[in-house]
């Protein structure tokens, strides 16, 4: 069922501020045609001349005709980006995060998505076996690319296992329709020890490699990702952790396919993400091998890029002194190697001592944790009773998107008055190194 499109902001001095749109305003349609997501309303107000049915939020209905240059934006942001629902997810791969999570926790946390529309908007990934002929069409139609798909092996009897679903056996076929339609997609593989490494691991990356070809290739790219469990997931799920042993071989071999992409393709084509490196207790590929970060949501070359962000926007905006202080950063003590460059330059800053917390999750009962999965729990736990100096500065990754709440429902305002101390969330180098440098650094609580 589609629902009036609710408008949730209308930026100031646009063309709906004009008109007169306010927030709590919704759209039922445009030029006749009802909006299923963001993606029809993105492509129906490219055109100059629009007539809008509009729903107040006092319930009447208003017809709007709106004149404008071709593809001149409207100005509106909407409550969420799709208006008919979200299509769900109908596969049971055991290594699915939301599986992973205790219960009693906000609503949200428990929705699993399978929709490629967010994956075309946003980049989240999808694994195909949930989509209608309608949807095939749609895609088609639209030229809706890249899209980001979840491969994870590409023998059918493999990928069944791992989804638990007999249409995901069809994912070479899939593939190819990709190829003939020149749409294009990026391909991730949740690496499960045991189920799909090794020789399978080999035949994906080289199965995926042979739709890389042409100017226009269906897989623009792959990464390899390391199954993440947390104490909560079911007990007879047959996963194992990723050992620091796994680690290593999975480096060497996929190093070994990278040289052989590289030699054919000019391209590595296929990326493992930082986390292997982490857990091998290996050195990180140079910044430079990542050419142009086709694979950073998947957390490859991440934390490269973040050090050589941070290291430029450092030597723009730190001075040699500062009135003493001295803060406490928290990252995951997956990372706490990686970020010493970044450590020893706050730290030669005369007056700034900044703390590294790196911690673990005792919450999902990890001994290797990113950053983005430490929660208002773990932070209580582990840095109560400590000086934490002027306060903590708090990376926003940790945190649920536009809001002060970490993954298991702790406000940042909790953690802090448990602590007895400031928080400063902090997002990306440059708001990170003006918090650490501020005359006097305002509590975001």
């Amino acid at each position: 069922m589609i629902s009036p499109a609710r408008i949730s902001q209308v930026i100031p001095d646009s063309i709906a501020a004009e008109v007169g749109f306010t927030p709590g305003d919704a759209i039922v349609s445009i030029n006749g045609s009802q909006l299923r997501d963001l993606i029809d309303y993105q492509f129906l107000c490219a055109d100059e001349i629009l007539e809008l049915e509009v729903l107040d939020e006092a319930g009447k209905i208003h017809h709007i005709e709106i004149e404008k240059d071709y593809d001149d934006d409207l100005g509106l942001e909407f409550a969420t980006a799709l208006f008919d629902g979200l299509i769900q997810c109908n596969n049971r791969c055991p290594f699915c995060f939301i599986d992973q999570q205790p219960p009693g926790k906000r609503e949200s946390l428990y929705f699993k998505d399978d929709d490629y529309r967010l994956s075309f908007l946003y980049g989240s990934y999808l694994t195909l076996t949930n989509l209608s002929p309608r949807e095939w069409q749609r895609i088609e139609q639209m030229r809706l690319s890249p899209l980001y798909v979840s491969v994870h092996a590409t023998e059918p009897e493999v990928r069944i296992r791992l989804l638990k679903n007999p249409r995901a056996g069809e994912i070479l076929s899939q593939l190819g329709w990709f190829q003939e339609r020149r749409l294009q997609i990026h391909a991730q593989i949740v690496l499960c020890p045991g189920i799909n490494d090794g020789t399978h691991l080999k035949k994906t990356l080289r199965d995926l490699a042979s739709f890389h070809t042409g100017e226009l290739p269906a897989v623009a790219s792959v990464a390899v990702v390391p199954v993440g469990l947390t104490k909560f997931r079911p007990q007879e799920d047959e996963l194992i952790p990723v050992s620091r042993e796994k680690a290593r071989e999975v480096i060497s071999q996929v190093r070994s396919l990278q040289q052989e992409f590289r030699q054919k393709f000019g391209s590595t084509f296929a990326w493992l993400a930082d986390e292997w490196f982490l857990i091998a207790g290996e050195d990180l590929p140079h910044e430079s091998e990542y050419e142009d970060y086709p694979q950073i949501d998947n957390g490859v070359g991440s934390i490269q890029l973040f050090v050589k962000q941070f290291m430029d926007v450092a030597n723009q905006l730190l001075p040699q002194k500062v009135p003493p202080r001295k803060f406490s950063w928290v990252v995951g003590n997956a990372v706490e190697r990686a970020f010493q460059p970044i450590l020893s330059r706050l730290n030669s800053v005369s007056g700034l001592e900044v703390e590294m917390c790196a911690l673990s999750s005792d919450y999902w009962g990890q001994k290797i944790t990113v950053t983005g999965l430490l929660t208002g729990h773990d932070l209580i736990t582990k840095l109560q009773g400590r000086n934490l100096g002027a306060g903590i500065l708090l990376p926003t990754v940790m945190l649920k998107h536009g809001e002060l709440v970490f993954l298991d429902d702790i406000s940042v305002e909790e953690v802090s008055r448990q602590l007895h101390t400031t928080i400063f969330p902090v997002s990306g180098a440059e708001e990170f190194i003006k918090t650490c440098i501020s005359p006097l650094a305002t509590p975001q609580i």
